[in-house]
């Protein structure tokens, strides 16, 4: 009887010790379910859906073009999105290289989708991540964060918005993106 008296207090020191390695002493970001990022390097305030039921990120982009230049695919594409933050239009013309193709399969059918490498801003990190390109100009929001990119940040509260702000600077810490995530 004496020996499950002790039982409790010990398995409760021993889980708090180690079930939970990632958060001991470390303080993780909480981010809600839409969030204010940037765009890097242009500051360009965008709210920002974490979708955990999406596997990679996708940016509103129009005018999409897959071209080859030198034996390599690179695409050419426009931004045009709202700043948040001063309520213009931003405009933006943009050639990268095409890092893969992306297949989508959804209510409306099959998709493939040109997917860049670009910079974005949450909190006062710059993170690089894979974005799928497309017209998401009647989407509610311009940038959605899948599960690649959720992985990144730290923890998502679905019952919250905007807990944080982006506060990115020159000096702001920097996470390339890790290609080894998978595709």
């Amino acid at each position: 009887m004496t020996l499950t008296r002790y039982r409790l207090p010990l398995l409760a020191a021993l889980l708090s010790s180690i079930a939970f390695p990632a958060f001991a002493g470390d303080a993780q970001k909480v981010f809600g379910w839409v969030e204010k990022a940037t765009l890097e390097p242009w500051g360009v305030a965008v709210k920002a859906k974490l979708d955990s039921g999406a596997l990679t990120s996708s940016l509103d982009a129009r005018d999409i073009e897959v071209f080859d230049q030198q034996g390599e695919e690179w695409v050419r594409f426009r931004l045009r999105l709202e700043d948040e933050a001063s309520g213009e239009t931003f405009t933006e013309r943009l050639t990268l290289p095409l890092y893969r193709d992306l297949r989508v399969r959804g209510a409306g059918g099959r998709d493939e989708r040109p997917v860049v490498l670009m910079k974005v801003c949450l909190g006062d990190i710059v993170y690089e991540e894979q974005f799928g390109l497309r017209d998401r100009e009647e989407m509610n929001y311009p940038l959605l964060l899948g599960r690649r990119s959720i992985g990144h940040l730290g923890l998502l509260d679905v019952r919250e918005t905007f807990l944080s702000e982006p506060d990115c600077g020159v000096d702001s810490p920097f996470v390339p993106h890790d290609p080894d995530e998978g595709s």
